[in-house]
């Protein structure tokens, strides 16, 4: 859960892997094993970086692929988020606190499951903030922009994009979809119900529906948090995460329609725990190499024998189609992904 984007901190940078790393909090993670003098790292290895990250939003910016993770920590606490940027899946560098709560105002604590895109030489950077519990808290879904991937993210607006219960879903783990007309649309929903609303074009609002409706509810069965859609061959794919988040339950499954508004029928699990590998797998996103039938799994997992529900991880694993366009079921592993430089 974003719950919907290490340890204390010792004034020192260490470089492992390609990655810049800066301890800055409470929480540690083991040194993986520096490579050989002269060798090249040919796999990712999982999880991709070291730190405890969940809820990653994976996207492409030009010739770097990036990861937006939440920053996992105890909600008071969860006040920050940092990124990660890659020219080949495998070597990673962190870019520290691209945005806190010093930079939005009416957000406190919770911040989590950042959703980014490129518009317009602009980088916009949705997230939930505070997670209310009914409409009399301040908090919700806000969105800050940027003129560079790495931040720093300014607050837009002022206050939230979406501060209210619509149709039952909380207003956390938000996701922002192109459609093939160019129109985004904001895909988002706790608490058991989804919702998708059109967006305006300087995402400052929202555009009602031929109906007059600003929320169009578009949960499907088992549907709990953490919203993704995509398009292959003209068909939506429309993924989420069900099960508890602090749990070995935790899942993805998908459904698949001929809209973005469905109707959605469930088809089944693609993401879970491997008891020999890792528990919790769940609230993800999806990586298209640019041009090519080649796609990825970018999520979050908790390792073998941790029991603090904080203690999440971001891994990469790759994702198939069978003939019929369904998603095979994704192995997670300890290996991760093989080196891709984009061109």
């Amino acid at each position: 859960m974003h719950l919907k984007k290490l340890i204390p901190a010792l004034g020192l940078s260490v470089i492992l892997s390609g990655i810049a790393w800066h301890p800055s909090n409470a929480q540690a993670t083991k040194e993986p094993k520096k490579a050989k003098t002269g060798t090249q790292k040919n796999y990712s290895g999982n999880p991709v970086f070291p730190g405890w990250y969940a809820d990653p939003e994976g996207v492409i910016f030009g010739k770097k692929y990036w990861i937006y993770p939440t920053y996992s920590a105890p909600y008071n606490q969860q006040v920050l988020m940092d990124a990660f940027s890659s020219p080949d899946l495998v070597n990673w560098t962190k870019h520290s606190r691209i945005i806190d709560t010093t930079q939005v105002k009416w957000a406190k604590r919770a911040l989590w499951a950042p959703a980014v895109i490129e518009k317009d030489k602009k980088y916009y950077l949705f997230f939930g903030a505070n997670d209310i519990q009914n409409d009399q808290q301040l908090g919700g879904i806000g969105v800050a922009v940027a003129d560079n991937p790495a931040g720093p993210f300014k607050d837009l607006l002022g206050k939230p994009l979406v501060d209210k219960f619509h149709n039952g879903a909380q207003p956390i783990d938000q996701f922002v979809f192109k459609d093939k007309d160019g129109q985004y649309y904001l895909i988002y929903g706790g608490w058991r119900h989804c919702n998708i609303a059109k967006l305006k074009n300087d995402f400052t609002g929202f555009l009602p529906f031929e109906d007059g409706k600003i929320y169009k509810e578009i949960t499907p069965a088992n549907y709990v948090e953490g919203p993704i859609m995509f398009v292959r061959n003209g068909k939506y794919y429309f993924m989420w995460s069900e099960g508890g988040w602090t749990g070995p339950n935790y899942s993805v499954a998908y459904a698949v329609a001929d809209s973005p508004f469905g109707p959605f029928e469930r088809v089944g699990k693609v993401l879970q725990q491997d008891p020999q590998i890792a528990t919790g797998a769940g609230h993800h996103s999806v990586i298209q190499t640019p041009g090519k039938d080649d796609w990825y799994m970018v999520y979050h997992r908790r390792p073998l024998g941790e029991t603090d529900a904080n203690h999440r991880v971001t891994c990469i694993d790759k994702m198939y189609f069978d003939e019929k366009g369904l998603i095979k079921p994704i192995k997670i592993t300890n290996e991760g992904v093989a080196r891709k430089p984009l061109k």
